[in-house]
């Protein structure tokens, strides 16, 4: 399960995407899949979706300019917009903090979820699910231009 925006609704904006990262991938991990970023295969998706992750929780804002492409929306549980300016300034606030990582964590021990990937061309749809009902928590929609995949959209819902 993914849900940038429902986990942590109130303050921080950030959400499941950075539990993926933390619940599977070391930085060191994540680091030497950055070449496989590049690639247009359903691994390549789950390996920038979890840089993402990785990224918004340790303040990488660069990285995630750079991904996240100029029109990217999050869409909450709520139906809030998030936008790629308003996702920067939150990343920028974890920058350094121990904090976050805490709260991922224990957060991770209590919420499982799948991870399933619909491809079609350039696009890439990555969806988060609950493996015990199957019901979608969050989903992403990847574009692959200039070389690599770019974020564009995040769905949440409060299905668990």
């Amino acid at each position: 399960m993914k849900n940038r925006n429902s986990l942590f609704p109130s303050s921080t904006g950030i959400g499941f995407g950075v539990v993926v990262a933390l619940a599977f991938f070391s930085s060191a991990v994540a680091d030497n899949m950055k070449g496989d970023q590049n690639a247009r295969t359903s691994e390549a998706a789950i390996a920038v979706d979890n840089h993402w992750s990785q990224a918004e929780m340790s303040g990488d804002t660069a990285w995630l300019d750079s991904m996240l492409l100029p029109e990217y929306r999050s869409i909450s549980v709520d139906g809030k917009v998030l936008d790629k300016k308003t996702l920067l300034a939150h990343a920028a606030k974890n920058r350094g903090s121990d904090a976050m990582r805490k709260r991922v964590e224990a957060w991770t021990k209590t919420h499982p979820w799948a991870t399933s990937v619909v491809m079609r061309g350039n696009v890439a749809v990555l969806s988060f699910s609950d493996p015990k009902t199957g019901r979608v928590m969050s989903s992403d929609i990847f574009l692959y231009q200039d070389g690599g995949w770019h974020a564009l959209y995040s769905q949440h819902s409060n299905a668990e």
